[in-house]
């Protein structure tokens, strides 16, 4: 004998296991209705399927009864009083399921709502995380124009000091003078002089009164715009500390193998470690002639190998660092990272080098863009030095050659007093603000307004374009492998590289 299973409620069940479950009430109801109905036929059994034939009876008392082929009125009713009965089930099982479809959909409306709810929800505390960046920056003006006033009024009080000490001894030899007139006759004149200094020492007296007054006034003022200002960064603190709670990492080091030889035969770079007959892109040990071993990503998938030194495709990395970071270099060769200053120094110092630039917009079209390359070392805040060679890429207004490497928390590009590496994000050769940064933050759709363009990873053509990014990859192989037509290029340009 078949076990029947318990049934449960509807709503203690996810949308998975509630359709899972709805299919077993089925199969058991289809189960009793089909039982019933063998049931039935097997009591109703049609003569005409039923009945044998016997051997004749003489009977010569009766006369003989004629059998019926048809089954009776009474089995005939019943049979049709449990077809009804199996349709009725069948109509209120199809009423049941619809209700319950109905109430799964309606579940997956309300989850789609609230996911929806909670998506602009994070999008409002974002802008008023952007508003509160703003206020603060405004906030930090005000105070370094606030501290100057006060520096201004320190001044004054203390050379009005210096005049209250000079009257007070003024007004002593006035006295002393006053005691020795007393002892003879006192003229007009000098009863006149007198009176005038006194006049004069009561004005200044006033003077000193309005001033202390309007030290304290300021003394306030500067009170509570400090009181504003650390109010603001404790509340900008707290907001991003959710999104930058976690450390980003380094790029790993290089492993000292245990015999010198081994470093001795590292490449130069990756296009060396190509000419070896290396054909697989990927994490390499490489060592320049003037610098430590260290770990590099090997792009092998052109006619050339290329050390990448900057890459973003997913917006998984934090690119707005301090200038340490940019200096030692930071985050996943298997993911987004930036080489580092330093290494990317040591591989161009060993001769001419071309930067490869490959950008991929919102509607996966790919430009590229080719440049000569020099990069200064870190007396000279690693200044870069650029000569466009060829590219579908257009060159960028203000192109950033002769300009220094700028952070968040070392700007060495200040236009008119405007911070540009603190006003957006990132860091790069900064130009002109917001020209071109492949290092600024990472949307995760096209950016909509032009602030945030600028803001994020852009490529600017002209002076009213915002060329928004989606991905990036720039990488340096040595000028010498790229062939003749790009080094008759740079030898006729040759003088703008020092």
């Amino acid at each position: 004998m078949q076990t029947i299973k318990p049934w449960i409620p509807c709503a203690s069940l996810s949308s998975h296991e509630e359709m899972c479950h709805l299919g077993h009430r089925t199969k058991h109801n289809m189960r009793i209705t089909l039982t019933a109905f063998m049931f039935v036929l097997a009591v109703v059994c049609v003569p005409v399927f039923c009945d044998q034939e016997e051997p004749p009876v003489l009977d010569l008392g009766t006369p003989p009864e004629t059998r019926s082929r048809f089954a009776l009125l009474d089995d005939v009713r019943l049979l049709a009083n449990g077809l009804l009965q199996l349709g009725q089930s069948m109509r209120d099982f199809v009423q049941r399921t619809k209700g319950q479809i109905n109430d799964i959909f309606k579940r997956l409306n309300i989850f789609d709502r609230s996911f929806y709810q909670l998506s602009a929800l994070a999008n409002e505390i974002k802008e008023e995380e952007e508003e509160l960046k703003k206020t603060t920056v405004a906030l930090k003006a005000n105070n370094e124009e606030i501290k100057g006033l006060s520096e201004e009024i320190s001044s004054k009080m203390d050379s009005i000091l210096q005049e209250k000490s000079g009257l007070q001894s003024k007004v002593e030899g006035l006295e002393e003078k006053l005691g020795q007139l007393s002892l003879g006759l006192m003229t007009t004149a000098q009863a006149a002089e007198i009176n005038s200094l006194r006049n004069v020492i009561h004005s200044q007296e006033q003077s000193i009164r309005e001033l202390l007054k309007a030290m304290k006034e300021q003394s306030e003022q500067l009170s509570l715009q400090q009181m504003k200002i650390k109010a603001l960064d404790e509340q900008l603190t707290a907001n991003m500390l959710p999104f930058f709670s976690s450390e980003v990492p380094t790029l790993p080091p290089y492993q000292t193998p245990a015999s010198p030889s081994s470093t001795m035969n590292l490449p130069s770079d990756c296009s060396e470690l190509f000419d070896r007959g290396e054909r697989a892109s990927g994490v390499y040990a490489v060592k320049p002639s003037s610098s430590k071993p260290f770990m590099a990503f090997c792009d092998m998938s052109g006619d050339r190998g290329e050390t990448v030194i900057q890459r973003r495709m997913n917006g998984t990395m934090n690119f707005n660092q301090p200038w340490e970071r940019y200096e030692n270099g930071f985050g996943d060769f298997q993911g987004e990272f930036w080489l580092g200053l330093q290494k990317i120094h040591s591989l161009t110092s060993q001769g001419n080098f071309m930067l490869h630039i490959q950008l991929e917009d919102w509607n996966q079209n790919k430009f590229f863009t080719l440049y000569r390359f020099y990069l200064d070392g870190p007396e000279s805040n690693y200044t870069i030095h650029l000569m466009h060679l060829s590219g579908n890429l257009p060159d960028p207004i203000n192109n950033p050659t002769g300009m220094m490497f700028s952070t968040k928390d070392t700007d060495y590009y200040n236009q008119q007093d405007f911070k540009c590496a603190h006003r957006l994000s990132g860091g790069w050769w900064l130009s002109a603000c917001g020209d071109t940064n492949p290092n600024g933050v990472y949307f995760h759709m096209r950016p909509k307004g032009r602030s945030e363009c600028r803001r994020g990873i852009q490529w600017r053509s002209s002076a009213k374009a915002c060329f928004s990014v989606k991905s990036t990859q720039i990488s340096i192989s040595p000028l010498m492998s790229v062939g003749s037509t790009f080094l008759t290029a740079a030898s006729s340009d040759s003088h703008v590289f020092s």
